[in-house]
């Protein structure tokens, strides 16, 4: 295969995985607490396509490579929603929840209140305090929400607040390495969560995507536009050989 083909088609696979990203932030642009995600590209340098007698530097091919994905872990703005349960992070500090029996994380802070009066994320995980899940009892009322993350409420017809527990928040060295469970959960693998005393809660907002909706639809099209030029130009390049392998056979022998 010549080299043009191979350096086109090494362009259009690394086009095609960035589009998978770009979908995937699209279509989460209104999750509470997604982080838009990027690919990273760079240079491959390898020997041609075949072998010959020419030796050195200048024979070498670049190729197109999309070495990984990193995320970006900017916060993202903050909507009020006038529900007690909500909340929101601001700083770099993760909700603590129990999903499936294990301990994950999230930016999501969609709360409200099981059957049995836990504390649930949307999709029905506990969320964890300091001291395990946080269970409210049924005459509790005035819920608020300290920026420390310790939640109090007025019980029955007491008039002194009772706490309930305090919201735990984990931070990391690097949470970009955090890995996407899928319902906006994250696992740290070896990563160790350390408690956070910088960040706070702000009771009644939750945090948007950090999707930048417009810039990601102008790469979408850009992504699109440049498969298709190298498309076209793969085509000319194999109309070329054809036309070539066509006038060399109506040369006389």
């Amino acid at each position: 295969m010549q080299n043009a083909l191979l350096i086109g088609l090494s362009r259009q696979m690394t086009l095609e995985r960035q589009m998978d990203v770009i979908a995937n932030n699209v279509a989460n642009a209104n999750t509470n607490g997604f982080k838009a995600d990027h690919s990273l590209f760079e240079e491959y340098l390898n020997s041609n396509a075949r072998e010959d007698n020419f030796v050195g530097s200048d024979r070498r091919v670049s190729y197109v490579q999309d070495r990984g994905i990193f995320r970006d872990v900017g916060q993202g703005p903050m909507e009020p929603t006038k529900n007690p349960l909500d909340m929101a992070i601001s700083g770099n500090a993760y909700f603590a929840v129990q999903a499936n029996g294990a301990e994950r994380y999230t930016r999501d802070g969609k709360f409200s209140l099981n059957s049995t009066g836990q504390l649930v994320t949307s999709d029905g995980n506990l969320v964890l305090g300091t001291s395990g899940p946080i269970t409210f009892q049924p005459t509790d009322h005035d819920i608020n929400v300290a920026p420390d993350g310790t939640v109090t409420v007025l019980e029955g017809t007491a008039k002194n607040d009772s706490i309930r527990g305090k919201i735990r928040m984990a931070s990391f060295d690097d949470p970009a390495k955090l890995t996407k469970l899928g319902a906006n959960l994250y696992d740290i693998g070896s990563a160790v969560p350390q408690a956070d005393t910088k960040s706070t809660v702000q009771q009644g907002y939750v945090e948007k995507s950090n999707v930048n909706s417009v810039g990601e639809m102008s790469r979408m099209v850009e992504v699109m536009r440049s498969y298709t030029a190298i498309a076209n130009l793969l085509q000319q390049q194999s109309d070329m050989h054809k036309s070539a392998i066509e006038k060399l056979a109506d040369v006389p022998a």
